[in-house]
């Protein structure tokens, strides 16, 4: 009787522990899937900002329209991008370079630097940026947790079993990181 008790209990053990392995992974995609819509929010809001920006801009520098229309157009695409993470990614970096390319034309509009609501703007565009890199920091730490669950052992049975797959991490440009491009008026 001791060996059936023994055998009952060691089931037990491994049904508590499939239960329990199965319920964080559970628990790791939800916080993958909420810090991703953080990252989303602030998105919306730098989306937000950019129309805005362009039309302060246009009001002093009206002959710059070709940059103006590609902040737009990449403002446009992105706002679209609704793949994955790594796609999103590709579609933030380009708006992130026409923006850089936007703040290196209006080095040459030194009334427009000077403009309070082309600075208020600016600034508003930069707190948005760090916070995006904040929620970027925090759902890539999720993006960790998680992946690394489902790849060591023993949970990556309980993992393949109930068909989690890893998540993507997100990875953008800080747009305050590289020096602005050079641009040359005609």
């Amino acid at each position: 009787m001791i060996p059936l008790y023994i055998i009952l209990g060691l089931i037990l053990a491994v049904i508590v522990w499939a239960v329990a392995t199965y319920n964080t992974l559970v628990r790791l995609r939800q916080h993958c899937r909420e810090a991703w819509s953080a990252i989303d929010t602030e998105l919306q809001r730098r989306y937000d900002l950019i129309p805005n920006l362009v039309e302060t801009v246009k009001g002093y520098a009206a002959h710059e329209r070709e940059t103006l229309a590609a902040v737009t157009a990449a403002r446009t695409r992105a706002v679209a991008s609704t793949g994955s993470p790594e796609s999103q990614a590709q579609d933030e970096n380009l708006l992130v370079g026409e923006l850089r390319r936007l703040f290196a034309v209006v080095e040459n509009y030194p009334d427009l630097k000077a403009s309070r609501n082309f600075l208020k703007l600016q600034q508003e565009l930069a707190n948005t940026e760090d916070r995006i890199q904040a929620a970027r920091r925090f759902y890539n730490a999720n993006v960790r947790d998680i992946n690394t669950r489902i790849e060591v052992v023993p949970s990556n049975l309980i993992a393949s079993a109930f068909g989690f797959d890893r998540e993507q991490f997100f990875e953008i440009e800080d747009a305050g990181v590289a020096a602005p491009p050079n641009v040359e008026l005609p």
